[in-house]
């Protein structure tokens, strides 16, 4: 049986339970000691039936099993791990983007497993994704204007400016949605003049600014950055995870940021989880995780990474 640690964070409290009281984060944000996501015992199983010479065999892949943790308000829990571990899947089940076989998710205090389509519709508008392949995740056949205002068209009724039947509708709501794409395209470094462009005209980093100015449409609280940087040249990488701290300080964003890079993730985060084969082994804040770890799979990483083995 796996050992799992679970670290109370410097500048703050933890109750009996290991949950963090109050801290500041690395972006100066204060925590609230109320999780803005909870996640108690999520499993995701996969099973497939296979047939060799006649016998047939049951396979089951534990892909997140039995995991728990909390995502409070400011906060970026950085959660890493090795290829295949289950960091992207479980970044999915909390948005809901794959069904878990068990276990609850709590987004502001509402059970998401039992949320029904309108309520999760209404609630996707402030949990977002930020993809790890730039180019996938945008639709080559869309120029970036219409990529950015995409979520603000299928969320119009969020803002009455945009509601069918005012007479404000159309022109109006037009402009208005043109305002707000300008105004993100210059919250992630890029010009207005690249509106009438299509995805393949860019480079890996600038298409992953489009992707999280598109995250950011709708003003979220919770975005899952799943490997944002993982595709993307060292220097790149460095100026987008700049970015998402900036955004952070700006927005007042909380973030799960996954990767499999120890290094990214020390910058960035407030708390680490770290997940080996579908488990969350060790989680605690970045300096107790980064200097005193408990778990074998952790202290593995670390002595991967020179820039801060231990």
């Amino acid at each position: 049986m796996e050992a799992y640690w679970i670290t109370s964070g410097t500048g703050g409290g933890a109750d009996d339970r290991g949950r963090i009281v109050q801290i500041t984060s690395n972006s100066g944000i204060e925590i609230q000691a109320m999780a803005l996501v909870e996640v108690q015992n999520v499993s995701k199983i996969y099973s497939s039936g296979d047939s060799a010479f006649g016998v047939r065999s049951h396979n089951v892949v534990r892909a997140v099993d039995d995991v728990s943790i909390d995502i409070h308000a400011g906060e970026t829990l950085g959660l890493v791990g090795e290829s295949g571990s289950g960091k992207s899947t479980l970044g999915r089940l909390i948005l809901r983007l794959v069904e878990p076989t068990s276990g609850s998710i709590r987004f502001e205090g509402r059970d998401l497993l039992v949320a029904s389509s309108a309520e999760m519709r209404r609630l996707r508008r402030d949990m977002q994704i930020i993809f790890q392949d730039p180019f996938a995740s945008l639709d080559p056949r869309f120029r970036v204007e219409d990529i950015i205002a995409e979520p603000l068209i299928i969320h119009e009724d969020r803002n009455p400016t945009f509601r069918k039947g005012d007479e404000r509708w159309g022109t109006q709501a037009s402009s208005e949605r043109r305002a707000r794409v300008i105004e993100l395209l210059r919250a992630v470094g890029l010009d207005e003049s690249i509106m009438r462009r299509y995805p393949h005209e860019f480079s890996g980093g600038q298409r992953q600014r489009i992707g999280i100015a598109r995250a950011l449409a709708l003003r979220p609280k919770f975005i899952v950055a799943d490997e944002p940087v993982s595709a993307l040249d060292v220097s790149v990488g460095a100026q987008i995870v700049n970015l998402l701290a900036r955004l952070q300080r700006e927005y007042g964003l909380t973030y799960l940021f996954i990767s499999h890079s120890m290094p990214v993730v020390h910058y960035l985060s407030t708390r680490i989880a770290v997940m080996y084969r579908g488990k969350i082994v060790e989680i605690g804040s970045t300096g107790q995780i980064t200097e005193r770890p408990q778990h074998p799979y952790t202290r593995s990483l670390l002595q991967a990474t020179p820039e801060i083995a231990v």
